[in-house]
């Protein structure tokens, strides 16, 4: 398999109110397609790596390169643009507008990144609620749905800009298990059958244990 992601030697420290060691070492690699859940009690780093994965923490000691592209050191807009075009976001709280439809939500990254015009945005971004199964819902106010619901139109928000990685903080968190495993089944068939990367915090170990790898962390350290 292509290699897509990987770390070498990432320190992660907190300084307030003192100084704490909270990522020791962290070497990494992920492959293309591959989908991989991030486990570990509270407190063990997860989803601090994650932030440091997405580029949205750079402060840290050690390198991260995805798709051969060294991100260590790239400046703030530098890298806002690339996790615009590389990188999507699913979270536990889906952050959607509740005075925008669902379509208006999945389509604003993509009139951010402003490749392609509104109306083929527009298609592309009906083409991602179809896959997740709310292209029924387009037009409907996000904050009318449900939680279930909400969480499926920011996974088509997430996919709008056909990102090379997806990466999800806790995206079940917040769901009953019936709609967990609604957003499983959808990870897993972008994994398997549409080939996107994965890389998911969770605490759901049903949920990783169907993943294709679990990474574990413990103190801050990797669990070989």
């Amino acid at each position: 398999m292509t290699e897509l992601l990987r770390t070498e030697h990432l320190n992660k420290y907190f300084y307030d109110p003192e100084s704490f060691h909270v990522l020791k070492d962290i070497s990494l690699s992920v492959n293309k397609g591959e989908f991989v859940a991030l486990i570990g009690k509270s407190g063990s780093g997860k989803s601090t790596l994650l932030y440091l994965l997405s580029t949205l923490d750079t402060d840290y000691e050690g390198t991260i390169s995805i798709n051969d592209t060294l991100l260590t050191g790239k400046n703030q807009n530098t890298l806002a643009k690339f996790r615009n075009q590389n990188i999507g976001f699913v979270f536990q709280f889906h952050f959607l507008l509740p005075e925008f439809t669902a379509l208006q939500n999945v389509m604003m990254p993509a009139l951010k990144l402003a490749r392609y015009s509104r109306k083929e945005i527009e298609r592309r971004a009906l083409q991602k609620l179809k896959q997740v199964d709310m292209d029924t819902f387009a037009h409907k106010l996000s904050g009318k749905l449900s939680g279930g619901q909400q969480q499926r139109v920011a996974i088509a928000r997430a996919l709008v800009n056909e990102p090379l990685i997806v990466m999800a903080d806790e995206p079940t968190g917040n769901l009953d298990s019936a709609n967990s495993e609604i957003v499983f089944e959808i990870f897993q068939d972008l994994s398997r059958r549409q080939g996107n990367t994965i890389i998911a915090v969770t605490h759901d170990l049903d949920f990783a244990k169907r993943a294709d790898r679990i990474v574990e962390l413990f103190d801050g350290s990797i669990v070989p």
